[in-house]
C-alpha cells in the first residue's frame, strides 16, 4: 500500500509514498518512547534551540519546499513560500514560550501548622501523534502548530503524513530529523509514518499520549472515537470546524456593497479551503445582500482549484445537497479547466430552512456560501442558536455608535471561539492571547486552543509532590528552581 499525491492542476502524480510498515511503526514507537524520559528531563530552555535549528533549516530550504508543495497543492508559490515562513516563525515563538516557562505553572504551597507542603507542576504527556491538514502544507503539517506545541513542551512527535503532500510531508521530515540531530535532540524527538491504516494504529498504540488533529469532522470524530475505544483512553485534540457565521447589524448593511467584496476576497481565500471561511452570511431584511455578494463574487471570477479530486467532487456535490435542501442558487462560477477545478457558488434561504439536521448548515469545504436575511433581532438569535458551534465569527457594525452590535457580539461569543469585529475570520495569529477553538463540534476539547501559547497545555498534565523530599523532586518543582521558572509561592507570583 501507498499514499499518492498528484497535481491538482493537471491532475498527474507528484509523488507515492509507501506505507509505513508495521515492524518500522513499532520501531518508530519504540524509539519515541525511548526519546520520552530524555525530552522530559531537558529544561524549556535547552528544548529552544532544536526547534530554532528546525525553523532555520525550514528557511534555508525555502524555495526547494514551496515548489513542492505548489506541484502537490496548487495553492501558488506566493502562498507557499509565505506559509515557509510562517511555519519557521511559529517553530521559534512556541520555542519561546516554552522557554519563558508560564506553561509549566509551577506552584507551590509551603507547609503549615495544618496542611502539608505541595508543589503543583505541569509535566509532559510523553510521544504525541499528529496528523496535519491537507489545506496548510506548512503551518498545520508535519511541522506545524501542533508538533511545535509538543516538543517545546518536552514531547516527542511522531506524525503522519497527508496523502495529499505525501512528498512534501517526508521531505520536511528528512530536513527536520537532520537539524534536530545537529542541534543534539535524543533519536526518536520527531518522526514521520505513513498510510491510512497506520494512522489508525498509530493512535491505538500504547506508546501514544495524546492526539493533535486538524481536518474535517468526519476524520476528526472518527481518531476520537478511537482514542476512547483505547484500553487507556488518550486525548483528542481535533481541530475540525464547521461553518463559521457572519453577523451584518442593522446599521453595518448601510454599506453592504463593501461587506459584499469583503465577504468574496475572504471565503475565495485558497479556493474557500480554510477552516475559518465565513460561510453563513446573516443580513437584515431588505438590505440586499445576496443580491450584492453575487455581483462581488462575478467581478471577482475566481477560478477554485481544490486539493484534492474528492474535495472538488464534495463542491458539485455539496451545492446540489444544499439546494435539494431548499436553499436556491444566486450566483455561480463556473469551474475552470484544471484538474481538480470546483465551481464557487453563492446560495440564499428563508430563516426557517435553518433547522437542525439540514445540510443547509452543513459545511461545504470550497468557496460556497449561504446569505440569510433575518427580520428582527428575535430572528437573528434564533438562527444563531440553531448553528453548530464553530471556530470564529464576525460581527458587521457601523461603527462605535451601533445600537446593536454588542448583542450580536455576545451572541456569536456564546457559539465560537473567536469573535472579529468589523474585520474577516480568516487569518489565524499565532500570538499569546490567541483561542483557535471552539465548541463542540469544531473542536474535541473546547477549552483548548491549537494556535497560540495556550496550546502547548495540550500536551502536559498537572502532578502534584505532596511533603515530598526537595531533592527527590524533578528540577521544575525543586525550590533551589534550576530552571529558572517563573512560580506562584503561597499565592503569590515570582
Amino acid at each position: 500500500m501507498s499514499a499518492t499525491s498528484f497535481d491538482p492542476r493537471t491532475g498527474a502524480v507528484v509523488a507515492t509514498v509507501a506505507d509505513t510498515s508495521a515492524d518500522e511503526l513499532r520501531t518508530v514507537l519504540a524509539t519515541a518512547a525511548t526519546a520520552a524520559p530524555r525530552l522530559a528531563a531537558t529544561s524549556p530552555a535547552e528544548r529552544r534551540p532544536w526547534l530554532h535549528a528546525v525553523a532555520d533549516a525550514l528557511e534555508l530550504h525555502r524555495d526547494e519546499l514551496a515548489r513542492l508543495a505548489d506541484r502537490e497543492t496548487a495553492l501558488g508559490l506566493a502562498r507557499l513560500t509565505g506559509e515557509v515562513d510562517r511555519a519557521a516563525a511559529q517553530l521559534r515563538f512556541y520555542a519561546d514560550v516554552a522557554a519563558e516557562g508560564s506553561y509549566v505553572e509551577v506552584t507551590v504551597d509551603e507547609p503549615t501548622a495544618t496542611t502539608p507542603g505541595l508543589v503543583r507542576v505541569n509535566r509532559p504527556l510523553g510521544p504525541v501523534a499528529v496528523f496535519g491538514a491537507s489545506n496548510f502544507p506548512f503551518a498545520f503539517s508535519v511541522l506545524g502548530n501542533d508538533t511545535a506545541m509538543a516538543l517545546a513542551a518536552g514531547c516527542p512527535v511522531v506524525a503522519k503524513a497527508h496523502p495529499a503532500h505525501a512528498g512534501l510531508s517526508m521531505r520536511q521530515a528528512e530536513i527536520a530529523r537532520e537539524a534536530l540531530a545537529a542541534a543534539g535532540a535524543p533519536r526518536g524527538a520527531f518522526s514521520v509514518v505513513s498510510g491510512h491504516q497506520v494512522g489508525v494504529e498509530l493512535v491505538r498504540a500504547p506508546e501514544i499520549t495524546a492526539v493533535g488533529f486538524t481536518g474535517s469532522q468526519a476524520g476528526g470524530l472518527a481518531l476520537w472515537r478511537i482514542a476512547n475505544e483505547r484500553e487507556s483512553v488518550i486525548p483528542v485534540y481535533a481541530e475540525m470546524g464547521t461553518v463559521n457565521p457572519v453577523v451584518v447589524t442593522r446599521a453595518g448593511a448601510a454599506d453592504i456593497d463593501t461587506v459584499a467584496k469583503g465577504f468574496v476576497a475572504s471565503f475565495t481565500l485558497g479556493s474557500g479551503q480554510f477552516c475559518t471561511k465565513p460561510g453563513l452570511l446573516l443580513a437584515p431584511a431588505g438590505s440586499g445582500a445576496a443580491a450584492a455578494v453575487a455581483a462581488a463574487l462575478h467581478a471577482a471570477g475566481p477560478e477554485p482549484v481544490m486539493l484534492t479530486e474528492a474535495i472538488a467532487r464534495g463542491v458539485v456535490a455539496g451545492v446540489e445537497q444544499m439546494r435539494a435542501a431548499g436553499a436556491e442558487l444566486v450566483a455561480e462560477v463556473a469551474a475552470g479547466g484544471a484538474a481538480f477545478a470546483a465551481p464557487a457558488a453563492v446560495l440564499t434561504a428563508s430563516p426557517d430552512a435553518l433547522v437542525p439536521g439540514s445540510r443547509v448548515l452543513e459545511e461545504t469545504f470550497g468557496a460556497v456560501v449561504l446569505v440569510v436575511e433575518y427580520a428582527d433581532d428575535a430572528e437573528l438569535a434564533a438562527v444563531v442558536r440553531r448553528l453548530q458551534p464553530s471556530l470564529a465569527a464576525s460581527v458587521f457594525t457601523g461603527g462605535a455608535d451601533d445600537p446593536d452590535a454588542a448583542a450580536a457580539l455576545a451572541l456569536l461569543g456564546d457559539q465560537v471561539g473567536r469573535v472579529a469585529v468589523d474585520e474577516w475570520p480568516t487569518g489565524v495569529a499565532f500570538t499569546w492571547a490567541q483561542q483557535h477553538g471552539g465548541p463542540w463540534p469544531a473542536t474535541s476539547v473546547p477549552s483548548a486552543t491549537s494556535v497560540g501559547a495556550a496550546g502547548l497545555g495540550r500536551f502536559v498534565r498537572p502532578v502534584a509532590f505532596q511533603s515530598v523530599p526537595d531533592g527527590w523532586l524533578p528540577p521544575e518543582a525543586r525550590s533551589d528552581n534550576p530552571w529558572q521558572l517563573p512560580r506562584r509561592v503561597n499565592g503569590t507570583r515570582s
